[in-house]
C-alpha cells in the first residue's frame, strides 16, 4: 500500500466516525501515535491525513492539546447509520455495506475481486473498438434474446465443461441475478416452498424474499449438501426449487461430490424438483468438477452464469442455459420486463474480450494468484483464531469458523466502526445457524490495518459475549 493510500484510508476511517456520530462535535481526535499504533500506519501519515482533513473544514487543531472535530456539526447520515449500524443483520445487510463502502477501504466481507485484478487492459481495447461498431450497436434495443455471437462464445466454454448446449438454447440476461429473477417469475408463486443450502448465497434469499416464497434450508457438507437430509425435505416441504452453487460454492468453497450429484438428481427425479444451478465461479476452477446440468443434460436443471467475477461487474451481463420452452418463456418474460436482452454495447463489449486470446491467459493468471492469496489470508486469519473450515480447490473464498463462542454479527458490526466490511455467517443462512462463521474474499484482505481492525473487532466481540453472559 503506498503512503496516499495510507493516508486516504486514515481519513475515510476518521470521516466514518464524525458522519456517524462515533466523533461528535468538539469531541477529541485519538492521538496521533495511539491511531497510528491502532492502524498500523506511521505517525506522519496519521499527521498528514489530519492536516488533509483540517484543510477540508472538518476538524481544526488547538495548540497544545490536539485536533478536535469542528463544533459545527456535520449532516448525519441517517440512511447510512441506520443500514451500518442499527439493522438487523439480514441478507441485505452486507450488500449495502459493501456496495455503498469507500473505495479506498478493504473489503474483505464483498463479493468481487478488485479493480486492479480485472483485464482493465483488454477492456480499454474492447472499448476502443466498441466505438468503431456500426450505429444499431451504440443505438437500438438489444435483441430479445441476446447476441447471437456471444452466444456462441458461451456455447463453446459450456462444451468444455462437458455441457453440451446448442446456442439457440442459451438466453442472455442482463446480470446472472437478473436471470435466476426471470425463472423465478416463470416458476414460481407466492407461498411455494424453494430448498437452498444452510449456508448459501445471500442474495438466493433476498431475491426468493420478494418473490414471496417459503425458503427452507438443507445443511451443506464439504461434499455438497446432505442428501439425507435433503430427501427428508423433499418428501415433507415439497419444494418447487432448489438453488445452489456445484463448484466453489458460495460461502464456503465447496465442491460438489460425483455421488453426491447423482444422488440429487435421482431425487429430484423422483420428487419433480427443478434445479437452478448458478455456475458463476466456473473459471476459477483449476479442472472442471460434477455439474448437475452436464449429469442432467438440462432436462430438469437450468445452468445460470455471468461475467461479473472474471471480467467486469460493470458491464453486466449473464446467461441462461435450459430446456428449450423454458427458453422461450423466458424471451417472452425477459421482453415484458426489459423489452429485449441486455445492453448490445455491454454484449458487444464482452464478447470481443473473450474472442481474445488474452482472456485465458487472465483466467489462468488469476487463478495462481487466487492460490497464493488463499495461502496468505489462511494464515493470517489462523494467526488471530479464525480457522478456515475447508481449503477450497480455487475460488475466492475462505469461510471461518470465528473463536468459540464469538457472534459474528458482533464481530461485524465492530469491524464496521472502524470502517471494514465483513460478511458474518447469519447472512448466509436461513435457518439462522452460522452464528460463529464469517466469511472472507482473500483478495480483499488489505495490510496490516484489516488484521488489527480484526484484532479489535475479536475483542470488542468476547467483551459483548462477556456482559451477555452476566446478564443471563
Amino acid at each position: 500500500m503506498t503512503r496516499s493510500t495510507r493516508t486516504q484510508t486514515v481519513m475515510a476511517a476518521i470521516r466514518k466516525r464524525i458522519e456517524t456520530r462515533t466523533l461528535t462535535p468538539g469531541e477529541r481526535l485519538p492521538s496521533i501515535r495511539g491511531l497510528a499504533a491502532s492502524m498500523q500506519v506511521s505517525p506522519s501519515t496519521v499527521v498528514e491525513a489530519y492536516d488533509r482533513l483540517a484543510a477540508d473544514g472538518l476538524i481544526t487543531a488547538r495548540r497544545g492539546s490536539g485536533f478536535f472535530v469542528l463544533d459545527t456539526p456535520q449532516p448525519l447520515q441517517i440512511a447510512a447509520t441506520g443500514a451500518r449500524l442499527d439493522r438487523a443483520i439480514d441478507p441485505f445487510w452486507i450488500s449495502r455495506q459493501a456496495l455503498d463502502a469507500d473505495p479506498a477501504l478493504p473489503k474483505p466481507g464483498c463479493g468481487w475481486l478488485p479493480a486492479d485484478w480485472m483485464p482493465t487492459d483488454a477492456l480499454r481495447r474492447a472499448l476502443r473498438a466498441l466505438s468503431r461498431v456500426e450505429a444499431e450497436t451504440l443505438a437500438d434495443y438489444g435483441s430479445a434474446q441476446g447476441q447471437g455471437e456471444l452466444r456462441r462464445l458461451i456455447a463453446r466454454d459450456l462444451a468444455e465443461q462437458g455441457l453440451d448446449v446448442p446456442p439457440d438454447r442459451i438466453l442472455l440476461a442482463g446480470s446472472g441475478t437478473q436471470g435466476m429473477d426471470l425463472i423465478c417469475r416463470l416458476l414460481l408463486r407466492p407461498g411455494d416452498t424453494v430448498l437452498v443450502d444452510d449456508p448459501c448465497y445471500f442474495n438466493f434469499q433476498a431475491l426468493l424474499r420478494a418473490h414471496q416464497v417459503r425458503i427452507v434450508g438443507v445443511p451443506y457438507t464439504p461434499q455438497g449438501p446432505d442428501t439425507e437430509r435433503f430427501a427428508q425435505v423433499l418428501a415433507s416441504a415439497r419444494p418447487r426449487l432448489y438453488l445452489t452453487n456445484s463448484a466453489l460454492h458460495n460461502p464456503t468453497g465447496a465442491t460438489i461430490s460425483a455421488p453426491v450429484a447423482h444422488r440429487l438428481l435421482v431425487l429430484a427425479a423422483q420428487h419433480d424438483l427443478t434445479i437452478i444451478e448458478d455456475d458463476i465461479f466456473a473459471a476459477f476452477e483449476p479442472e472442471p468438477s460434477p455439474r448437475l446440468a452436464a449429469l442432467d443434460g438440462l432436462e430438469r436443471v437450468i445452468r445460470i452464469g455471468s461475467f461479473s467475477k472474471t471480467l467486469s461487474a460493470s458491464a453486466r451481463c449473464g446467461y441462461i442455459a435450459a430446456r428449450p420452452d423454458w427458453i422461450s418463456a423466458l424471451i417472452d418474460l425477459q421482453v415484458a420486463t426489459n423489452f429485449g436482452g441486455p445492453s448490445p454495447m455491454a454484449a458487444e463489449l464482452l464478447r470481443v474480450v473473450l474472442a481474445d486470446g488474452g482472456y485465458r491467459k487472465h483466467v489462468a493468471a488469476l487463478q495462481g494468484r487466487l492460490a497464493r492469496a488463499r495461502r496468505q489470508a489462511a494464515s493470517r486469519l489462523s494467526a488471530l483464531g479464525i480457522t478456515p473450515w475447508l481449503e477450497p480447490r480455487g475460488g475466492f473464498y475462505l469461510w471461518c469458523r470465528l473463536p468459540e463462542g464469538l457472534d459474528a454479527a458482533d464481530v461485524a458490526r465492530a469491524a464496521l466502526k472502524r470502517g471494514i466490511v465483513l460478511a458474518p455467517g447469519n447472512a448466509f443462512s436461513a435457518a439462522q445457524t452460522q452464528t460463529g462463521f464469517m466469511r472472507f474474499n482473500v483478495s480483499q484482505m488489505g495490510g496490516p490495518e484489516v488484521d488489527a481492525v480484526l484484532r479489535q473487532a475479536l475483542t470488542e466481540a468476547r467483551e459483548i459475549t462477556g456482559r451477555r453472559s452476566q446478564a443471563s
